[in-house]
């Protein structure tokens, strides 16, 4: 059905309403009108990494993990199966009559924010820091949700809109400051993408102000910028109990009925919350019309229309056999393999089976299935942890023995339950003394970081106050470093959604993999990778810094010092970095300027030659980087303008084609114009960042091509 068809059909729907009926239907909780042939609709619903809240579902690595894949096929393939398994959940539940939250088709996903301050909780959500990798994942996800059939298969939603990413304690409260530079730049790129080019059905409001106006009610974003400028037509909604916080937290209205008049007015069509409970106090006020109920509410009925919910479609015999269908594991699989990210290796990894007698699987997250999941999660049937993949690939081949070693983050017994009286850093040292090799489990869930009011970090609300491990955690790794080190290969698994200082990690450790939160089953594919069932791929989506480098303070908005692309230090471990068990590399770059009839710039042609000289064959992510030479405009540093995940044999040589468009080329000035204002660019092309310590840790630069347009 085309948008022209279901706005029409939409409209003739909402004339027939009452000026009552239309107000009920912009709550996300719409009732029925049954004197019209409308059900119940709840517009809540999570898809995440997966079909979220709503019973048992396929749970993929979360999106942080997803993002390490830089694949855009993946991205795809996972919305598509998100949708499946939606439809699947949606079609049971109203064959029964059963309507309510999470079992609608409008999920409220991806989760575009920029992932600038790794201190933020909630960053695992998104797909890391920077603005381009964000977008191509974006987009995939959304098309991959959407579908390209006679209906829309799901709607997806762009959130939250969009200068959003902490702190999450005063996020009700807060005004975000963004330059217009920096707005171009960083904070938007995403979001356009994903309405202009995926067609996003959905775009969710932040809770905090940006620039001085709530982000559910902010003329410039949702009105110049997001109608006007990018011509978007789907619908938009608010956080949940955003609008409440006009008048309760930013102090912009004084009553719920002038909150609910202005993000109305504004173009916020549906509140997820309470306050468009008075829309009809503040229509009987003259603070909104007729006029604009109608302008919102056909946009809700097209999403429906285009949803197919009033007609017979392509989608309505997907039945619950849908859910976590082998081909869905599967492919959860793969996300969880193609997110690890290998962040040292001396050469003990990958381990040989036949050489391991007994070893040691230690530390709070080992065991942990919380550490699988992340936050917006759904529940599986099974689920497999570190320990338990560990043991399934050794069956009897070998002793693994297991001490949790700590709790996650309480730093000694006496605090804990006076029941619980076992000694676990006695018998961590202790199964550490007897094995070959210790394989050391440590990081975050999300009880530590993520979404205000939804996790047990009161401290923070959610938000990390540093980038050091729990105290706990550290002073396990400092006692089996001791007694270890030197003496037992040493491997290190950190699971977080977020940079964590791994300096204690990396001077003592002989293997360390950064495995995220890898979904419900990814334990078995973290333990593939160690046993070497498959070289690692994923590459890092943000900066891991040290704690000695110096961050702004979180409320600073300022994109200085932030990121791979505005830093003035050096990375402990660089965005794009990951080692694989071969040795890639680029071995020659060739680059073409391409223009239109007119003699336009369009972008350029590479051919990157590149091969394998390791022993393994492997995928890695081809990774290409750009910087003006004589712009003032110009990033500090090279910024990602294109990818692609390749597979290389061992020894072997490929050549690689790829297009970097006009965007790439252009620069954004103090006033937020966008433009090709540079002549002389610098081109890298690699398996890797561009800064020198990529070069350190990988053993090999980019290669990098003068470019003159």
């Amino acid at each position: 059905m085309t948008r022209e068809e279901a706005k029409r059909r939409a409209t003739e729907l909402v004339a027939k309403m009452t000026t009552e009926e239309k107000a009920s239907q912009l709550r996300y909780d719409s009732p029925a009108i049954d004197r019209l042939g409308i059900p119940e609709y709840n517009w809540w619903n999570e898809g995440l990494h997966g079909v979220a809240r709503a019973g048992v579902a396929t749970v993929f690595p979360q999106a942080i993990g997803l993002a390490a894949s830089f694949d855009t096929e993946l991205l795809k393939d996972v919305g598509d199966a998100v949708a499946t398994e939606g439809r699947a959940k949606y079609n049971s539940a109203s064959s029964r009559g059963d309507r309510d939250i999470y079992k609608g088709l409008t999920f409220w996903s991806p989760n575009v924010n920029i992932f600038r301050d790794p201190r933020w909780g909630r960053g695992h959500e998104t797909y890391g820091e920077d603005p381009y990798l964000t977008s191509r994942l974006g987009v995939n996800f959304i098309e991959g949700l959407q579908g390209d059939g006679e209906y829309m298969k799901a709607a997806a939603c762009a959130k939250h809109y969009a200068v959003h990413s902490g702190p999450e304690a005063i996020r009700h409260s807060f005004d975000a400051k963004a330059t217009p530079k920096d707005l171009e730049e960083t904070y938007l790129p995403a979001f356009e993408a994903c309405v202009k080019e995926a067609k996003v059905e959905a775009v969710m409001g932040a809770y905090n102000r940006v620039n001085g106006e709530p982000a559910c009610a902010n003329h410039p974003l949702m009105e110049d910028v997001l109608r006007d400028k990018w011509g978007f037509e789907g619908h938009f909604v608010s956080d949940c109990w955003a609008i409440r916080d006009f008048h309760e937290n930013h102090k912009v209205t004084s009553t719920p009925e002038e909150s609910a008049a202005l993000a109305l007015k504004t173009g916020c069509d549906v509140n997820c919350g309470c306050t468009y409970e008075k829309l009809m106090e503040a229509y009987d006020q003259g603070l909104i019309s007729d006029e604009d109920l109608d302008r919102s509410c056909i946009r809700l009925f097209t999403t429906r229309f285009l949803l197919g919910m009033f007609d017979k479609t392509e989608y309505d015999d997907l039945d619950y056999r849908a859910v976590e269908s082998r081909e869905h594991i599967d492919l959860s699989h793969r996300a969880a393999r193609e997110s690890l990210v290998l962040l040292k290796n001396t050469g003990v990894l990958p381990l040989d089976k036949k050489e391991i007698k007994t070893i040691a699987v230690i530390g709070p997250n080992a065991d942990s299935r919380q550490a699988l999941i992340g936050n917006y999660h759904g529940t599986s049937s099974r689920y497999v942890t570190v320990l338990e993949g560990i043991q399934d690939i050794l069956g009897e081949e070998a002793r693994v023995l297991y001490s949790q070693g700590c709790h996650l983050y309480k730093e000694s017994v006496e605090n804990l339950a006076k029941n619980d009286c076992i000694d676990r850093l006695a018998e961590a040292r202790a199964v550490a003394e007897l094995a070959d090799v210790v394989v050391l489990v440590v990081g975050l869930d999300e009880t530590l970081e993520g979404e205000e009011g939804d996790t047990g970090n009161s401290d923070a609300s959610g938000d990390k106050l540093s980038l050091y491990l729990p105290d706990s955690q550290r002073t396990l790794m400092d006692a089996i470093f001791e007694d270890c080190s030197g003496e037992k290969p040493i491997i290190v698994i950190n699971m977080t959604g977020s940079c964590i200082d791994l300096r204690q990690a990396d001077e003592a450790a002989d293997a360390i993999i950064q495995a995220w939160y890898p979904g419900a089953r990814g334990g078995s594919d973290i333990a593939g990778l160690i046993f070497g069932e498959y070289s690692p791929s994923g590459k890092l989506p943000v900066t891991f810094y040290d704690s000695d480098y110096e961050q702004p303070e979180v409320t600073d908005y300022s994109m200085k010092r932030r990121t791979y692309r505005y830093m003035d230090g050096e990375a402990f471990y660089p965005f794009g970095f990951g080692l694989t068990y071969g040795d890639c590399r680029v071995d020659g770059l060739n680059v073409t300027v391409t223009r239109d009839a007119s003699g336009t710039l369009t972008g350029a042609d590479l051919t990157i030659e590149a091969s394998n000289a390791g022993k393994e064959d492997t995928d890695d992510v081809l990774q290409i980087y750009i910087r003006s030479r004589d712009s003032a405009d110009a990033t500090p540093n090279p910024s990602l303008c294109g990818f692609r995940r390749v597979h290389i044999k061992a020894g072997e040589k490929i050549s690689v084609g790829l297009h970097i468009d006009r965007r790439s080329f252009t620069t954004v000035d103090d006033k937020g114009v966008r433009d090709v204002t540079g002549h002389v660019f610098d081109i890298y092309a690699g398996f890797s960042c561009t800064d020198e310590r990529s070069a350190r840790l990988t053993g090999h630069e980019c290669a990098v091509c003068e470019l003159n347009i």
